[in-house]
C-alpha cells in the first residue's frame, strides 16, 4: 500500500554541520508516521553484537511493531527509494530486526517491515513522503 502525504514544508537544519539531508528526512519520516498514529519507540538503533547493522526507526502502530527504513530521495531523482533497498540490504535489514526481536521479552506477537521515501529539495524542502507499508522481508 502507498500512502502519499504532500509536505510542502521546510525543515531547517540546525546550526550543526553533523546534521545531514538523511537526518532531515528521517525526522520527516518520523513526523508523518507520528501524525499517523505511530508511536516511535526507538531511532537509529544498532546491533550491539554487529553495530553495522542499523534499524532508522522502530514504531508501534496500534500494537503491532514497525520497522522502517527510510530512503531521502531528490525529488527529481528516477527511481523511488523504494527501489533502492537492495536484497542484500534486506538481509542486513532482517538480522538487525530479528536482533531487536530477541531483546523483547515478551516477544511481540506481530511486527512487519515498512519503507519510507522522502523526497526533498536541495534546499531541504520535503515534497513529498510515500510510505510504503508490508515490505516482504522476513
Amino acid at each position: 500500500m502507498r500512502l502519499m502525504k504532500n509536505a510542502s514544508r521546510r525543515i531547517d537544519a540546525p546550526s550543526s554541520p553533523a546534521r545531514t539531508r538523511g537526518d532531515i528526512g528521517e525526522q520527516a519520516a518520523a513526523d508523518y508516521l507520528r501524525a499517523k498514529g505511530y508511536r516511535i519507540l526507538a531511532r537509529n538503533w544498532r546491533n550491539p553484537a554487529d553495530r553495522r547493522e542499523e534499524l532508522d526507526l522502530i514504531c508501534d502502530d496500534a500494537g503491532i511493531i514497525v520497522f522502517v527504513e527510510v530512503k531521502t530521495r531528490a525529488a527529481t531523482a528516477l527511481v523511488p527509494g523504494y527501489h533502492a533497498v537492495s536484497r542484500a540490504k534486506k538481509l542486513v535489514l532482517r538480522r538487525a530486526c530479528r536482533a531487536w526481536l530477541h531483546g523483547c521479552d515478551p516477544r511481540p506477537d506481530h511486527y512487519r517491515f515498512d519503507i519510507v521515501d522522502v523526497a526533498m529539495t536541495r534546499s531541504n524542502t520535503v515534497v513529498d513522503v510515500f510510505h510504503y507499508e508490508c515490505i516482504p522481508l522476513f
